[in-house]
């Protein structure tokens, strides 16, 4: 890998680095559906074309469900995550064709050395305002050969507006997660409370909950073109009022 670049040190931490580098978020979302995450990149792998000597970066991949399976399946692949927990917990699965960093997703990472970019499961929306989005495509645009595909794999924004749930009870490992949910001044926010270890945690993630202009003025930012927009990770097509999922491919 050449040319990898050093992380920028932003002023104070934002929520989304306390709150997903807390293992209470793995508690809380330990039960996403691996099955549906495998059929999303058979179907993708197919449809895009992998191939072996091809160079995938999984940005914000979490702790490398994703990585992992596409490094199963054959694929060399980079994985690129925030917090730093989750890049330990995935290094137990690196070899010589999947790596993992620590990495945030606004900073330049390498120059012209991928041929895919996947960002996986709504892994954006995070950043404080439309100039860090736009940075964050930009730098990964730039690690991307000409011609190039970047997948982004986000919520269907009217979808989730029209369905959000307010309140809700999660049970998990003996904890009660009290979560509730609302949609003010563009971002789908969600207030999570709980008690463990004899203490009261309170966590907010906030999504920006944007739409698909939104997205292409972006795209357009980073010298990104849309080839295809589905709508599931059975890569159907997209509708509005309908589809789960927003999942654009883009060539640079």
């Amino acid at each position: 890998m050449q040319n990898i670049g050093s992380g920028t040190n932003y002023m104070e931490k934002e929520w989304f680095s306390h709150w997903f580098d807390s293992p209470y978020y793995h508690i809380l979302y330990q039960n996403r559906d691996d099955d549906e995450a495998q059929l999303f990149i058979d179907k993708l792998s197919e449809f895009l074309g992998f191939l072996p000597e091809h160079q995938i970066m999984d940005l914000a991949c979490g702790k490398g469900r994703h990585s992992i399976y596409l490094n199963q399946k054959g694929f060399n692949v980079t994985g690129l995550d925030l917090s730093p927990q989750s890049i330990e917990y995935a290094q137990q699965f690196a070899n010589e064709r999947l790596h993992f960093h620590v990495h945030d997703m606004r900073d330049f990472f390498a120059e012209r050395e991928f041929d895919f970019v996947l960002n996986m499961f709504t892994s954006f929306g995070y950043l404080a305002n439309e100039s860090e989005n736009i940075k964050a495509f930009q730098s990964a645009a730039r690690s991307l050969k000409k011609g190039g595909r970047f997948v982004l794999d986000f919520f269907n924004t009217p979808l989730v507006i029209r369905e959000l749930v307010s309140y809700e009870i999660k049970s998990i490992e003996g904890i009660d997660f009290e979560i509730r949910k609302r949609h003010e001044n563009g971002c789908i926010i969600k207030n999570i409370d709980f008690e463990a270890e004899k203490h009261h945690y309170h966590f907010q993630e906030r999504v920006e909950a944007i739409c698909q202009e939104s997205f292409l003025r972006y795209f357009s930012s980073a010298g990104l073109t849309l080839k295809h927009l589905f709508g599931n990770y059975l890569l159907e097509p997209y509708q509005a009022e309908s589809s789960s999922r927003m999942i654009f491919i883009l060539e640079k």
